[in-house]
C-alpha cells in the first residue's frame, strides 16, 4: 500500500547491492509518478533513462519507437550488469516498454498496484512488526540527536505511538518529524493529541514536517486519497464499507452481507481491491484452507471512515451495510449458540451439524462479533446487538473468554437500562456476573447478581429469578459464605421446582451439593449430585452430566469411595471429551489423578496430570495448566 516503504526499501537494497559488487554497470531510477495527476508515460521515462546513458541531443533518436530501440541495444552492448529501478508505477503501460529485453539485466518496479496478468515476481510488503517501528522511530529521533532520551524514558508511549501509527512506515517518519520538532515535549503528548483528533491521519499531517529524502511530501491522506480516487465505483463503495466493519479482520460472508452481495461476487470484487493492496487477504493458521478473511490496515479503515462520514449518501449507505452485517451476524450467533445448547430431543439447528463446527464459525468471528455488540450504544443498532450479546455468552464462558463476556454484558446492560427493558438489563446483570466470578471479581459478582435479582422479583419472572439466586448462591460460595450460599441456592430450588424447570433444577441440586460439602454434609451432598445426575440423564443433558459425575467423584473421593470417584471421574472424561470441554476435562483429569494418588498409583496420576496440562493449555488456562505440570512435576 502506499506509505509501505517501497521506494526506501528498493534504493537501500541497490546500495546494498552495489557495494557488495552485483551490478558493476551502475543503476538507473526513474520515478513514473504514477500515482500523481499527471503520471510519466513510458515515452518520457525512455528519454530519462537515454540521458542517463549518455544519449542526449543531435545523438537522440527522432521517434519514441527508435529511442526504444536505441536503449535496448545499448542495455544489449553493456557487458557490466545494470539495475533498473522503476519506482512508483501505476499501470504496466508505464514500464512494460522499459524493460531491457535481456536477463542480463536486472530490473526492480515498485507499485501499489499487483500485477496480476504479468509474468514477473511479486513481493508483497506489509506494515513492519512493532519491535520493528519502535526501532525506526528512535533510530530516526537518535540520528537527529543521539542525545534524545525519551524512547529509553517512555518505552510505553513510543509503543503506544507505533501502534496508532499503524506500524506504517510513512506513518513513522511523520511521526518522528513530529517528535524532533517538539523535542521539548514527551512523546505521551503526541500520542494523546493524535487520539483525540479520531483520524490518525489528520493529526499527522497536520504535523508534518515537510518531505522526505526524495523530495516527497511527508503526508498520509493525499497517498490514500489518490488509491481511493482510482478505484472503480464498486470497488470504492467495497472499500468504504468493509472500513465500516466491526472487527479488524472480517470473513468473506460477513463481508458479502455488508456490501449486499452474494458471496462469489463479494470474492470477485475483494481480490480485485487486494489488487491495489487497500484490503489484505488473511490465510487460515495451519494455511492449507483458502483466504477467506480480509483486513483493512487501521489508517485505510480511518481514512475510509472519514470518507463515509463526509457524506450524507454514504453515511446512510453505511447505516444500511452496519444493520445488515448485524443481522448476519446475529442469525448464525443464534444458530451457532443453538447448536452449543442443544440436547437429544431438541430441533435441530440450522446450518451446523455438530459443535465443532459452530465453535469453528465464532472462533473465526469472534472479534467482529463482540465489536459488533458495542454498536448497542447506538439507537439504531440496539435491539439487534442486545440480541446478538445473549447469543454469545455461552461461546465466551466455554471457551473462557471472560473479559470478552465482561465488556459484552457491559455494553448489553447499558443498552438495556437505556431503553428500559428490564428484563433485557436483568439477564444481562446476571450473566456479566458469571463473568466477573469467573474472572475472579466476587464482590462485583454477587452485586450484579443481587441486583439480577431484584430486578427479576419486580417482574414476577420466577425462572429467571432462580438462576439468578443459583448464581448468586455460587459467588456466595466463591467468597467462602457458605450458609448464604446454602439460602440462596435453596430458594433457587424451590423456584424451579415451584416453576417445574428441571433443568435449572438440576443445575441447582448439583451447586447444592457443592454447598453441603463445604458446610461438611457429605451423604446430603451425594444425595443432591444424585438428584442432579438423575434429572440430567432425564432430559439427555450429557453437558450437564459431564458436571455432575466430576462433583460426584469428588464427594466420593472425600469419604473414601476412592474406586467409585474413579468410576464417576472416567464418566464425566468420557462425555468432556465427546463435547471437547477441554477446561472441564483438565480439572476432571486433575480430580482423577488425586484418586490415583489416595489408591498409591503414582504412575497413573502422574499421567492424568500431564494430560490435565495439554486439556488447561487447550483451554486458554495457563495458571491450570502451570499447577498441573508442578503436580506431575512433584511425582517423578
Amino acid at each position: 500500500m502506499g506509505g509501505i516503504g517501497k521506494t526506501a526499501l528498493a534504493v537501500e537494497a541497490a546500495h546494498q547491492a552495489r557495494a557488495r559488487g552485483w551490478f558493476p554497470g551502475g543503476t538507473l531510477f526513474v520515478d513514473l509518478r504514477g500515482y500523481d495527476d499527471d503520471p510519466v508515460t513510458a515515452d518520457q521515462a525512455v528519454l530519462a533513462l537515454l540521458d542517463a546513458l549518455g544519449v542526449r541531443g543531435q545523438d537522440l533518436p527522432p521517434t519514441a519507437e527508435r529511442q526504444y530501440d536505441a536503449y535496448r541495444a545499448l542495455l544489449a552492448e553493456r557487458l557490466e550488469r545494470m539495475l533498473l529501478i522503476l519506482d512508483n508505477a501505476s499501470d504496466p503501460s508505464q514500464y512494460m516498454p522499459l524493460l531491457p529485453g535481456t536477463d542480463h539485466h536486472q530490473v526492480v518496479i515498485t507499485s501499489r498496484d499487483r500485477p496480476n496478468a504479468l509474468p514477473v515476481r511479486l513481493i508483497d510488503l506489509e506494515a513492519l512488526v512493532p519491535e520493528e517501528s519502535v526501532a525506526l522511530v528512535t533510530r530516526a529521533l537518535h540520528d537527529t540527536d543521539e542525545r534524545d532520551e525519551r524512547p529509553g524514558q517512555e518505552p510505553d508511549a513510543l509503543r503506544e505511538l507505533v501502534d496508532v501509527c499503524g506500524h506504517l512506515p510513512l506513518a513513522l517518519q511523520i511521526a518522528a518529524g513530529m517528535l524532533r520538532m517538539r523535542r521539548h515535549r514527551d512523546i505521551a503528548s503526541l500520542v494523546t493529541e493524535i487520539k483525540e483528533a479520531g483520524d490518525p491521519t489528520v493529526a499527522l499531517d497536520k504535523g508534518s514536517p515537510g518531505t522526505d529524502m526524495y523530495g516527497r511530501s511527508l503526508v498520509l491522506r493525499p497517498v490514500l486519497e489518490t488509491s481511493y480516487r482510482r478505484l472503480p465505483p464498486d470497488q470504492a463503495r467495497l472499500l468504504r464499507l468493509l472500513c465500516l466493519a466491526p472487527g479488524a479482520e472480517t470473513g468473506a460472508e460477513a463481508i458479502a452481507a455488508l456490501v449486499d452481495l452474494e458471496l462469489e461476487p463479494a470474492l470477485r470484487q475483494l481480490e480485485e481491491l487486494a489488487a491495489t493492496h487497500l484490503v489484505t487477504p488473511v490465510r487460515c493458521v495451519d494455511g492449507t484452507a483458502p483466504a477467506m478473511r480480509w483486513r483493512v490496515h487501521d489508517l485505510v479503515r480511518a481514512f475510509g471512515a472519514g470518507v463515509v462520514a463526509g457524506q450524507a449518501e454514504f453515511r446512510e449507505e453505511g447505516e444500511a451495510a452496519r444493520e445488515r452485517v448485524l443481522e448476519f451476524y446475529h442469525r448464525w450467533a443464534e444458530a451457532a449458540d443453538d447448536r452449543l445448547r442443544w440436547v437429544r430431543g431438541r430441533r435441530e439447528p440450522e446450518r451446523f451439524t455438530d459443535r465443532a463446527q459452530a465453535l469453528s464459525w465464532l472462533d473465526g468471528e469472534r472479534a467482529g462479533l463482540v465489536a459488533a455488540v458495542a454498536w448497542a450504544r447506538e439507537q439504531r443498532f440496539a435491539d439487534m446487538a442486545v440480541l446478538l450479546s445473549e447469543r454469545l455468552t455461552v461461546y465466551l464462558h466455554w471457551r473462557r473468554y471472560f473479559d470478552d463476556l465482561i465488556a459484552v454484558m457491559g455494553v448489553a446492560r447499558e443498552a438495556a437500562q437505556s431503553a428500559g427493558t428490564r428484563d433485557g438489563e436483568a439477564l444481562a446483570w446476571d450473566n456479566l456476573g458469571i463473568a466477573l466470578r469467573e474472572a475472579g471479581r466476587t464482590e462485583e459478582a454477587i452485586d450484579a447478581h443481587t441486583r439480577a435479582v431484584d430486578l427479576n422479583q419486580a417482574l414476577g419472572d420466577r425462572n429467571s429469578e432462580a438462576a439468578a439466586w443459583n448464581n448468586l448462591g455460587v459467588a456466595l460460595l466463591d467468597a467462602g459464605r457458605t450458609g448464604k450460599g446454602i439460602d440462596a441456592l435453596t430458594r433457587a430450588l424451590n423456584l424451579a421446582q415451584a416453576a417445574g424447570e428441571r433443568g435449572g433444577e438440576a443445575t441447582v441440586w448439583n451447586n447444592l451439593g457443592n454447598a453441603l460439602q463445604e458446610a461438611g454434609r457429605a451423604e446430603e451432598a451425594i444425595d443432591a449430585h444424585t438428584r442432579a445426575l438423575n434429572l440430567n440423564q432425564a432430559l439427555g443433558d450429557r453437558n450437564s452430566e459431564a458436571k455432575v459425575w466430576n462433583n460426584l467423584g469428588i464427594r466420593l473421593q472425600e469419604i473414601g469411595r476412592t474406586g467409585e470417584a474413579i468410576e464417576a471421574f472416567g464418566k464425566s472424561l468420557e462425555i468432556r471429551r465427546e463435547f471437547e470441554d477441554w477446561y472441564g476435562e483438565g480439572l476432571t483429569l486433575n480430580n482423577l489423578a488425586r484418586a490415583h494418588m489416595a489408591a498409591h498409583r503414582t504412575a497413573e496420576a502422574r499421567t492424568a496430570h500431564l494430560q490435565s496440562v495439554a486439556a488447561f493449555t487447550r483451554a486458554n488456562a495457563p495458571e491450570e495448566a502451570a499447577d498441573a505440570q508442578s503436580a506431575a512435576n512433584s511425582l517423578t
